[in-house]
């Protein structure tokens, strides 16, 4: 057998779970409702159905590796530089790229659980050392984590608002840790759900990059702006830190299509507010529909929500799954007796309730 990488016999390949159509046909169901993933149930703004039409003639050249167009779009909107922002396919590749070019034997890194499996997925493949935090109420424990950095650690990862909790660090907690983190150590705020979130807890880290050149902020378009098929995502910091990761990059690894789509979705922030502002909606509705049977759940500014369940998350997830509905279950997180559900569509989420209460009616 071929020799690989030993880290890699600490791993195993992403494991995706069963498609819809599986699931139909498994348990003999004529629709099922996927509220596993986290995506955008009311899909990207329409306005880029036609915006990608002349794009689909020019499949035979490469893309701008510089992402030119819509580089220049995120350097107005954020006033930064051209050099501080790098783009990816989706945040896994910059999670990839950051643990390459950061990360080697011996270097250590922090990060809290239960949090994004990606993290430790790809330091663990730079055999790096792993310092795992548990979060406190579901939200980072900022002074362990700064306690745990040291002299070797190389990369402390926040996740902002944190999947799968999706609860979020205070402004000042923040501040604070940032004022004491070694200058050496990079950190990485992780803020994929950004656009959910409520504007009194918004960090406004993408002004501090500049205050503290070892900030590096991960946004993508996979969520809120319902991309997620096309894989795009840029991450913004310093120029010596964006420097390092381009080296690394793939010089062609946002697609024509991914690139013209992205700057389509940023341009059209009426749709962009209309998709969360729903979402908070319909999230609060089934908040209150898990108050009033007595189910608790974390606080969330995402799309999702962790529900603690009265049997394990698993338990739970298969009786779902039977009933036409795909969640996460918590087991699978780090959080048992948990499941961590998407927000769906109203009518969708009504349907769940139904299912739900007829669970309990058991």
């Amino acid at each position: 057998m071929i020799k690989t990488k030993r880290e890699l016999e600490q791993l195993s390949p992403y494991q995706q779970g069963k498609q819809t159509e599986e699931i139909k046909e498994e348990y003999g169901l004529s629709k099922v409702i996927k509220l596993a993933s986290n995506e955008n149930p009311y899909g990207a703004s329409p306005k880029i159905k036609e915006g990608l039409m002349g794009v689909l003639e020019e499949t035979n050249i490469y893309p701008d590796g510089y992402v030119t167009d819509l580089r220049n779009l995120v350097t107005d909107k954020y006033n930064i530089g051209e050099n501080n922002v790098v783009f990816g396919s989706g945040s896994d590749e910059l999670i990839q790229l950051i643990t390459r070019a950061f990360l080697t034997k011996g270097d250590e890194t922090v990060m809290a659980t239960p949090t994004f499996s990606q993290y430790k997925h790809n330091a663990t493949i730079e055999n790096a050392q792993i310092k795992e935090v548990e979060l406190v109420n579901g939200v980072h424990d900022l002074p362990s984590m700064l306690q745990a950095t040291n002299d070797q650690t190389k990369i402390v990862w926040i996740c902002n608002p944190n999947n799968p909790s999706g609860t979020v660090v205070s402004s000042n907690d923040f501040i604070t840790f940032m004022d004491q983190c070694p200058t050496d150590t990079l950190v990485v705020l992780d803020e994929a759900y950004y656009e959910f979130m409520d504007k009194q807890h918004e960090l406004h880290a993408i002004s501090l990059i500049d205050t503290y050149p070892n900030l590096l902020i991960l946004r993508t378009l996979s969520k809120a702006y319902g991309l997620a098929g096309l894989r795009v995502a840029y991450g913004i910091g310093n120029a010596e830190v964006i420097q390092q990761l381009d080296i690394v990059r793939g010089p062609f690894n946002t697609s024509t299509l991914a690139q013209k789509a992205a700057f389509i979705a940023l341009e059209d922030t009426e749709y962009l507010n209309e998709v969360v502002e729903t979402n908070k909606e319909v999230r609060k509705s089934f908040e209150s529909f898990l108050d009033s049977i007595g189910w608790e759940y974390y606080p969330s500014e995402t799309n999702f929500l962790l529900v603690s369940t009265p049997v394990s998350g698993t338990e739970m997830f298969n009786y779902l799954i039977k009933n036409g509905f795909i969640v996460r279950p918590g087991e699978l997180l780090g959080y048992p007796n948990t499941i961590r559900v998407s927000i769906g569509l109203q009518e969708e989420m009504d349907e769940l309730q139904t299912v739900i209460k007829q669970f309990k009616e058991q």
